[in-house]
């Protein structure tokens, strides 16, 4: 127990490197907070599920804490993020938005988690069929990775835009035994962070987690904060287990994604192409945060104007934590490696 106290504290802490900032009134030889550009994965739907696209920055209200923001980037789609300049904004922020500051958060980063613990023994290759199909499917996305796991994480095809080596990491998998997802999803999303642009992780899991030692909790935390939307695909044995069911359900809804529960292979399939249809329709939405003295866990809300907020649902993660860093005293600038969050 101590031992998971100890790994979820580390992991809340440790597990971001982005821009470093200032708390308003705060005493710069105590403390800094990170404050980054936040970047935001949208879908809009109407009320039959339906996607709606054509909308422009201006159909969009974001606010973070109950303050307002402006947006700094937007894309539609699989169209490169563009600037927004909005009527007021500061020297920095249109020095942010410019297009070559936009271009470090263009482009796709979609990490594939695959369980091949002994859950998976049953439906196998038809898994395999379905994750590959998948990757065949994936034009618009700029990387792809493929992890799997069972009691341990193994790294079969770090983010590549060469689709063989992804498939071949695929069919090299074998079943395995007990299933630590959390563990596994905690260091995918981990690695996420390491690239800029739209991070994606998609899970096929065939049950619920028996060895992890970290919380589903901590780690979906983390994928908010992180900006990387998480989208589980579970067949019908995780379905049994109630608490998985929530778990997922939770989990995908506060990163911004969905959860599916398959059947069958043919249910696998299309689980995996709605999943391929929502990246293609999901909106990119950046802000700069304006000073707030909250240096914990700040909401978010994003709302659509006038008649469009009665007839659309608008889907995003409703959340992030800022880190916090001990420094020497002086001024300290941003480091220039730092990545949009």
């Amino acid at each position: 127990m101590r031992s998971r106290s100890f790994l979820s504290f580390f992991v809340l802490i440790v597990l971001f490197s982005p821009f470093e900032g200032r708390v308003e009134g705060q005493d710069d030889s105590a403390l800094r907070v990170v404050v980054n550009m936040v970047q935001l994965n949208v879908a809009v739907t109407d009320k039959n599920g339906d996607y709606i696209t054509g909308l422009h920055p201006e159909d969009f209200v974001i606010t973070e804490d109950g303050i307002s923001e402006k947006l700094a980037t937007f894309a539609e789609g699989d169209a490169p993020a563009r600037s927004v300049v909005a009527p007021g904004a500061d020297d920095g922020q249109m020095a942010n938005a410019s297009p070559s500051f936009s271009s470090l958060i263009a482009g796709s980063n979609i990490f594939i988690l695959f369980d091949t613990s002994n859950y998976m023994y049953r439906d196998f290759v038809f898994a395999q069929d379905a994750i590959s199909e998948f990757v065949h499917s994936l034009e618009g996305a700029d990387k792809i990775a493929f992890y799997s796991y069972s009691r341990d994480l193994s790294r079969a095809a770090l983010p590549t835009s060469d689709r063989v080596q992804v498939l071949r990491g695929v069919r090299s998998t074998v079943a395995g035994d007990s299933a630590s997802l959390y563990n596994a999803l905690l260091l995918t999303v981990r690695d996420a962070t390491q690239y800029t642009g739209r991070r994606i992780v998609v899970v096929f899991s065939n049950g619920p987690d028996n060895s992890s030692v970290v919380s589903p909790e901590d780690v979906a935390e983390l994928a908010q904060s992180a900006g990387v939307s998480v989208y589980m695909i579970s067949t019908q044995e995780a379905k049994l287990e109630p608490i998985s069911t929530a778990v997922f359900d939770r989990m995908t809804a506060a990163t911004g994604g969905k959860a599916y529960f398959a059947k069958s292979w043919r249910d696998e399939r299309r689980a995996f192409a709605s999943i391929k249809d929502d990246l293609a329709h999901l909106y990119s939405l950046s802000y700069y945060p304006k000073p707030n003295s909250n240096t914990g866990w700040r909401t978010i809300t994003v709302k659509l104007v006038d008649d469009k907020a009665k007839k659309y649902k608008v889907r995003t993660r409703d959340g992030y934590r800022l880190q916090r860093t001990r420094f020497s005293s002086g001024p300290r600038a941003a480091r220039p490696d730092a990545k949009p969050e």
